[in-house]
C-alpha cells in the first residue's frame, strides 16, 4: 500500500501535477456519475531471453499514465493517455461527461480499502545486477546441457516488473499500491534416435528475484523441465475415447480456471451470457467440490493488496460443498447485481478499463489419498501438465492439449502419451467429481488470464481429483 508521500515522489512531484488540482478535476469529472476514478500507473519493465547458448534479447521499459473512468448505470465514459499532467487530464473531463446525462440512482460508496500488504514495495529490478542476471541464465544453459547428453536446445528467461497505481476517487478519496512481480522459465528440448521432445517448467511471485535465482531453485526448474522432456521421449499415441481421467493437483487447475472460473464473473452472469446463470443456490458440481477465489494469499502471482478499483481484496467461495453461492464482482457489476464488491476489479493498465477478473482460483483438498485414487481406476488417463485450450464461456466448452499425461491400467501408471486432449462442458465435468485427493497445491506462479483483450497475472490450483467419463481426443490409430 502507498502513502501519500510515496504517491507524490511516483506521480506528482516528476510531473509538476498539484494534488490539489487533481482532485478538483476529478470531483468535476464525476460530480453526475454513479461511479468512477482517477487511475494512475507508472510501470518499469525487463525482459532476459537466453537461447543455444548466448543471451538473444534484453529489454528495458518504462511506461507512465492515466485513465479516466465515469460510470452511470450500465454506460461508461472513459479516457486515457500516456502523458501525466493537469492538461491532459482535464482533456479527458469531457469524454467521460458524455455518458452523464442523468445519475440512475445508484451511487456507490467508496471501496472498503486494505489495511495490509500482501508482498513488499522493493523494486525487483534494481535488487540484482544486469550481470548477475545474465550469468544465471548462462548458469542454466550450461547446467542443462550437462545433466544430459540428450539436450540440443536450452531456452531460459527471466521477466520483472514494478507497478505504482493511485486511485483517487471524487472528494479526494485515495488509495494506492505497489506491485512488484517476476518469472523465471526453461525450456528444454532432448532428441534420441532422431525423435525430439520438448519440456518446460516456469515458477515466479510477487517476490524478488533473489528466490529463483539461488542455484538450489533454478536447478529444480531444469530438472523438472528435462524429466518432461525425457518422459514424452518414450510416449506413445494417446488413445481416444470416453474414459476416466486423474488430474494432477497444481497447474491441471488451469481447467477450472478457464472451464468454470470466466463463467463465474459477474459481468457475464449480469448479461445472462453464462452457462451459471441465475443458479445461485444451486447444485452446479459433485458433492465435496468447492471453488474459491483467492486475492489475499502473500506473494502469489494472482494476488492483489487492492484490486484495480481500490477494494481491498477478499477470499470469495464461489462453489461450496457442489452449490453455487456467489460470483466474482467488480465495482459496477456489483452495483447493479445489488451486491457486495468481492475485489475483483481487475485491468492490464491505465489504457484499460477495469472489469471482473479471477486473482488465484482454485479447488480445495479432499479426503482421498492420491494413490488410492489411481488404484481406483482400472482404465483411464492421468493428467499431470497442460499446455494451450479453448473455452466457451456461454456454453462452458472446452478443449484442452496434455503436455504430459499417462495411461493408467489396473490402477498403475504405465506408459506416457502424446496428443492427448480433454473434451468436455465445466459445469458436466464438475458433476462428474468422483474423488478429490488431499493434496491441494498451487501452481509455481506462471499463469496469465486473457479476458477481452487485456492480460492479467493469475494462479491456479486444484488436488488430485478423479473425473469419470470424460471425453478424450488421441491420435492412436
Amino acid at each position: 500500500m502507498t502513502d501519500v508521500t510515496t504517491a507524490n515522489q511516483m506521480f506528482f512531484d516528476p510531473t509538476n501535477m498539484d494534488r490539489g488540482a487533481v482532485e478538483t478535476l476529478v470531483s468535476d469529472a464525476l460530480k453526475n456519475a454513479d461511479d468512477g476514478e482517477l487511475y494512475l500507473e507508472y510501470r518499469q519493465s525487463e525482459g532476459f531471453s537466453f537461447d543455444d547458448g548466448r543471451l538473444k534479447s534484453a529489454s528495458f521499459d518504462t511506461t507512465q499514465g492515466f485513465g479516466l473512468r465515469a460510470v452511470v448505470g450500465e454506460a461508461t465514459g472513459f479516457a486515457h493517455a500516456s502523458e501525466l499532467s493537469e492538461q491532459a487530464i482535464n482533456n479527458a473531463v469531457d469524454t467521460v461527461r458524455a455518458v452523464q446525462t442523468g445519475r440512475s440512482g445508484q451511487s456507490a460508496l467508496a471501496p472498503a480499502g486494505a489495511n495490509r500488504a500482501l508482498y513488499s514495495d522493493e523494486n525487483p529490478l534494481t535488487e540484482i545486477p544486469f550481470d548477475a542476471k545474465v550469468k544465471a541464465l548462462a548458469e542454466i544453459d550450461a547446467y542443462a546441457r550437462a545433466k544430459d547428453n540428450r539436450v540440443v536446445q536450452v531456452s531460459a528467461s527471466l521477466a520483472g516488473s514494478w507497478q505504482g497505481i493511485e486511485i483517487i476517487r471524487s472528494g479526494g478519496e485515495r488509495s494506492g499500491d505497489i506491485r512488484p512481480l517476476v518469472r523465471l522459465n526453461v525450456s528444454v528440448v532432448v532428441e534420441k534416435d532422431g525423435r525430439r521432445e520438448t519440456g518446460s517448467h516456469g515458477m515466479g511471485g510477487r517476490t524478488g528475484y533473489d528466490f529463483y535465482l539461488e542455484e538450489e531453485t533454478w536447478k529444480s526448474a531444469v530438472d523438472e523441465a528435462l524429466r518432461q522432456a525425457v518422459v514424452n521421449l518414450d510416449s506413445v499415441d494417446a488413445p481416444a475415447g470416453e474414459m476416466d481421467v486423474v488430474l494432477g493437483p497444481g497447474w491441471p487447475g488451469i481447467i477450472l480456471h478457464e472451464a468454470i472460473g470466466h463463467g463465474l464473473e459477474g459481468d457475464f452472469n449480469r448479461k445472462k451470457t453464462s452457462v451459471f446463470s441465475d443458479l445461485i443456490g444451486e447444485r452446479v458440481a459433485a458433492p465435496g467440490v468447492t471453488v474459491v477465489d483467492d486475492g489475499t494469499l502473500p506473494d502469489r502471482r494472482g494476488s492483489l493488496s487492492i484490486d484495480d478499483e481500490g477494494t481491498a481484496t477478499s477470499s470469495t467461495t464461489l462453489i461450496e460443498d457442489g452449490i453455487l453461492v456467489g460470483y466474482m464482482q467488480d465495482r459496477q457489476n456489483a452495483r447493479l447485481m445489488g451486491v457486495e464488491p468481492t475485489g475483483n476489479g481487475r485491468r492490464e493498465s491505465f489504457a484499460h478499463m477495469p472489469m471482473p477478473r479471477m486473482t488465484n482460483t482454485y479447488m480445495l483438498g479432499g479426503d482421498r489419498n492420491p494413490e488410492e485414487i489411481l488404484k481406483s481406476v482400472k482404465k483411464g488417463l492421468f493428467a499431470a501438465n497442460f499446455g494451450g485450450g479453448q473455452v466457451d464461456i456461454v456454453s462452458g466448452k472446452f478443449v484442452f492439449s496434455c503436455t504430459e499425461a499417462y495411461l493408467i491400467e489396473d490402477g498403475k501408471l504405465t506408459a506416457p502419451v502424446k496428443g492427448a486432449t480433454l473434451i468436455g462442458t465445466g459445469s458436466e465435468a464438475l458433476k462428474k467429481v468422483t474423488a478429490i485427493g488431499d493434496d491441494m497445491a498451487l501452481d509455481s506462479g506462471i499463469g496469465t488470464c486473457g479476458k477481452a483483450g487485456q492480460s492479467v497475472p493469475v494462479g491456479v490450483g486444484q488436488p488430485t481429483m478423479l473425473v469419470e467419463g470424460l471425453t478424450v481426443g488421441g491420435t492412436a490409430s
